[in-house]
């Protein structure tokens, strides 16, 4: 008990606080959870359960307490199609490997190139799945039509819904003006649902979208052949799951990190969500990965450690098992009250604020982010292009920074002082600043302020030095950073350069 009271008190929290915020973050977990199984095509039960398994072990074992895992709408958007195509086993299958998938990125210590995504990036992603959150919602205000069609509440329904839902906000932001001591978010839940049951008024409920009784996940081998075709075929489901899974889940990190003031571990919290996975498609269940609605709901409720995310978890258990006719009874109003707030405080407003103060390329980005995540909600793909688009402005920007001072000394060397990084993208401009035809038989191209990058300086290097040589005149580079010494002196076999060191200059000519 002594080790498992230690691993639980990394972070001082308060139980009471830490409890009610996990109830809190079960009941906002409910009706998404539900709404994305049925997104994928699979039993409401299968998602609730798979929402037990994985918030129950990446709140245990994962590098971020405080943050709030589940089955997710980002992951059930790939699944579709093989759930189709192929029926729930081969999802099953899809999942454990896609866990297995997630725990060797956390083992090679590959989590931490999480580091590498742009604020402008991070500012999209989160923008992006406060869309998302918000457009889900609105799926509430149907209602199935005569033909079958889902159509919009109108009339007396939609006054009544949306009534509740402004009630619910109210109490959230009001209530914490009177007192902290219990989460705003439950007290609006709690007093909405009485407001619905005792009044005898007719809106929608967690029970007209489908019912939760059941029992809890049991260990389930998938029912499919283990062969080389079904590897092929799942493979790709996996790794796609895979990355969408840890790039939401490493992201919703950054955030919480930010809101919280602390760090959590990028690593630990891959392997936890690779365990998770497995574990769910072990037990028959869906992927899952952090969810940033939920995770706020539980840091507003003053969440801050790993027994917020247990609670929550167990919370959900004891729904299925027990509280299922009570659960499915609570009006969807209040609920969906309750993750209207959590757009309000999830959206980055302060990035609209400085938008005259960002570079316009930075604008761009996160704006191409908030637009492919909020439109494809394929988050690796929105967070790939913001990296990609981020990395080439970086590039071009560094590219238009070379620049060369010349001179000749009192012995007629002529000296290029170079400023600004040679790289692939600099080179065109690098090279042009040079003559060989008119420059005098010495030349010496001096470093201090500048470095090779990369091969692409390293071949321009190695054609300038041709250059001169058919002119019949030597080149001579001065001050190379021992780094740059390396690459070039790595680089000899492939470049015809020799590399002379003396403690003044590093010598370059072709070979003859």
């Amino acid at each position: 008990m002594s080790i498992l009271s230690a691993y639980f008190s990394q972070y001082r929290v308060n139980a009471k606080n830490e409890v009610l915020a996990g109830l809190t973050t079960a009941l906002a977990l409910v009706p998404e959870v539900v709404a994305f199984a049925l997104l994928a095509h699979i039993s409401p039960l299968v998602g609730i359960g798979s929402a037990f398994v994985i918030c129950l072990l990446t709140s245990v074992f994962g590098g971020r307490p405080g943050m709030i895992s589940g089955a997710a709408g980002s992951v059930a958007v790939v699944i579709v199609a093989l759930v189709e195509q192929h029926g729930p086993e081969y999802l099953f299958a899809a999942v454990a490997l896609m866990g297995l998938i997630q725990m060797g990125v956390g083992l090679l210590r590959w989590g931490k190139f999480i580091r590498l995504v742009p604020q402008p990036v991070v500012f999209g992603f989160v923008n992006g799945l406060a869309i998302i959150i918000f457009m889900a919602q609105l799926e509430q205000f149907k209602v199935p039509g005569a033909g079958g069609e889902e159509q919009w509440l109108s009339g007396t329904p939609l006054l009544l819904m949306l009534g509740l839902v402004a009630l619910t906000m109210a109490i959230v932001y009001l209530l914490p003006r009177l007192t902290k001591a219990v989460p705003a978010s439950l007290v609006a839940i709690a007093v909405v649902s009485g407001v619905v049951i005792l009044g005898g008024l007719d809106t929608k409920s967690v029970g007209d979208i489908a019912s939760i009784a059941g029992g809890l996940p049991l260990p389930h081998w998938p029912q499919i052949p283990f062969t080389w075709d079904t590897l092929v075929l799942v493979l790709p489901y996996s790794v796609i799951m895979a990355l969408v899974g840890l790039t939401e889940s490493l992201l919703t990190l950054t955030v919480v990190d930010e809101i919280t003031d602390t760090r959590g571990r990028s690593n630990q919290d891959c392997v936890a969500q690779g365990l998770a996975n497995v574990a769910s498609g072990l037990t028959g269940g869906m992927g899952g990965c952090a969810m940033i609605g939920q995770t706020m709901v539980n840091l507003e409720s003053r969440g801050r450690g790993r027994l917020s995310g247990v609670v929550a978890a167990l919370a959900l258990a004891l729904f299925v098992v027990a509280g299922s006719s009570v659960i499915e009874r609570l009006p969807l109003a209040a609920l969906v009250g309750v993750m209207f707030t959590v757009v309000i405080s999830t959206f980055e407003w302060a990035s609209l604020r400085i938008l005259r103060r960002m570079p316009r390329t930075d604008v761009a980005v996160m704006a191409l982010v908030t637009l492919v995540t909020a439109v494809s909600q394929n988050l690796a793909l929105a967070v790939l292009l913001g990296v990609v688009v981020s990395a080439l402005a970086f590039a071009w920007e560094n590219a238009q920074r070379i620049r060369a001072r010349k001179h000749l000394d009192a012995d007629g060397v002529k000296h290029y002082e170079l400023y600004g990084p040679l790289f692939f993208g600099s080179v065109q401009a690098f090279t042009e600043k040079f003559d060989p035809v008119t420059d005098p038989t010495e030349v010496v191209i001096d470093f201090r302020e500048s470095r090779v990058a990369d091969m692409s300086g390293i071949d321009a290097l190695h054609k300038l030095t041709e250059r001169y040589q058919r002119a019949g005149k030597t080149l001579r580079l001065r001050h190379l950073s021992p780094d740059c010494r390396r690459l070039l002196a790595n680089a000899g076999a492939l470049v015809e350069v020799n590399i002379q060191e003396d403690p003044e200059y590093i010598v370059a000519t072709p070979q003859g």
